[in-house]
């Protein structure tokens, strides 16, 4: 892809010719107008990667085109060229958001410096949304579904995952919670580790040198030191899973690390800084549990400053159709299988089960699905609601779809030729059905 070029808004020719040639020379792609008008008329077509305008203009002066650029893109470097009584002018405009000003007469190599000052700018902030955009889709594309509590969800950590902010998640078991702590991290820009913590899963015994770590020598068999969980988190989110089961021995020690942000191995008094989101997740309500004794309330409040509750999977059935379609589609890269198909009377089964085990007890279902064996589920061959046409319909349409892509090994176009209906038809009906035509493709 060829490189944004510099748009030079100058009158006059001589002067405009000049600076097209000075940049040239420097290797920096230019074009140039004559006055604001055609310039803006470019933008069409064309996106500048800065733009330099003499604030003495016919028709538009280089002000208001900054103001309007403004509007058109916040980030675009606009650099102001000024005479000499124009400089008070030129240094409103950078507070109003101009990049830079050059005032004239000026040599080549000041108007290159500028234009490659703005120009660095511009990458920067560019390489920065790019990557912001690339974690944020990286945390909540693993957050499927559509039903308003999900889509409430993904806003809410798109806001709070980069202020760093430690947040405790609610939520039955299965019900995702590691998901949405991942999501957290992935979106949160942190380039350390996400470090997780069953704190149901870890014997007590070794619960403090796990957690905390320990030197050499702390106590019988720690023959060398080892980095703690929390320590091992630096730079990025330690999540801590199941808290409620923390020995409350060691939830003192955790409040330490939450409030100074520092944690100490056993076996050494050295206070080690520690720069970790923590986010906290538990099945049940830790409210009760302070308010009986049973965990601390000061590590409650402490965590509780922001939270995430997580509906359960019987609370949102219509999201049922979207999960089956994505654990499916992995399932069958995992097993190397086509993808299987489902009838309504199995959507309908599937949708009508309580869930007990929430996403997860879905995902096995899944798995198993995807294997060729029966889903498991309690009841599943007595009588089932019959489905409606429209479902009929669809699922028809959807075995259409899948034979045709299995015979043509994934090739969109011969699918569409082979089903007659235009190649945009399809790939309408591949995403409406959740089918991904790379499955089908032979490697």
């Amino acid at each position: 892809m060829a490189e944004a070029p510099v748009f030079l808004i100058e009158d006059d020719a001589a002067v405009r010719k000049g600076c097209e040639q000075a940049l040239a020379i420097a290797d920096i792609p230019v074009r140039g107008f004559a006055d604001a008008e055609s310039m803006l008329a470019a933008l069409a077509t064309t996106r500048p990667a800065a733009v330099i305008s003499d604030i003495r203009l016919p028709g538009r002066d280089g002000l208001t085109l900054l103001r309007e650029l403004r509007q058109f893109d916040r980030e675009l470097p606009v650099l102001l060229v000024t005479g000499h009584g124009d400089v008070a002018m030129a240094v409103e405009a950078m507070r109003d958001g101009a990049h830079d000003f050059i005032e004239k007469p000026f040599p080549s190599e000041r108007l290159i410096a500028a234009v490659r000052s703005a120009l660095d700018k511009r990458a920067l902030l560019v390489e920065n949304r790019q990557l912001k955009e690339q974690l944020h889709a990286a945390g909540l594309s693993a957050l499927i579904g559509e039903t308003p509590a999900i889509q409430a969800i993904r806003q809410l950590i798109g806001t709070l995952a980069p202020t760093g902010v430690d947040i405790l998640i609610n939520g039955e078991t299965g019900s995702g919670k590691e998901v949405v702590a991942r999501a957290i991290h992935d979106a949160s820009g942190r380039r350390g580790p996400f470090v997780a913590v069953n704190c149901s899963a870890l014997p007590e015994t070794v619960f403090e040198s796990e957690l905390f770590g320990h030197e050499a020598g702390a106590f019988t068999g720690a023959g060398k030191r080892r980095v703690g969980r929390i320590e091992h988190a630096d730079g990025g989110t330690l999540f801590l899973d199941e808290i409620e089961s923390m020995p409350l021995a060691l939830q003192v020690k955790l409040l330490r690390v939450l409030q100074e942000r520092s944690v100490e191995r056993l076996g050494s008094n050295q206070s080690i800084a520690v720069d970790c989101r923590v986010v906290a997740a538990s099945k049940a309500d830790l409210k009760a549990l302070a308010d009986a004794g049973q965990f601390r309330a000061d590590i409650y409040y402490r965590l509780n400053v922001v939270s995430i509750d997580l509906p359960p999977l019987r609370e949102r059935r219509d999201d049922i159709p979207l999960l089956i379609a994505a654990f499916l589609q992995e399932a069958a890269q995992r097993y190397q299988r086509p993808p299987a198909s489902w009838t309504p009377a199995d959507l309908a089964r599937w949708q009508a089960h309580d869930w007990p085990g929430n996403v997860r007890e879905l995902k096995n279902v899944a798995n198993r699905w995807a294997l060729g064996l029966p889903d498991g589920l309690a009841g599943s061959a007595g009588t089932l609601p019959a489905a409606s046409l429209a479902a009929q319909v669809d699922a028809a349409e959807r075995r259409a779809i899948e034979t045709a892509l299995q015979a043509s090994s994934g090739n969109v176009a011969q699918a569409a030729e082979a089903l007659q209906v235009p190649k945009k038809t399809l790939y309408d009906k591949l995403t409406r059905h959740a089918i991904s035509a790379d499955s089908y493709r032979t490697h």
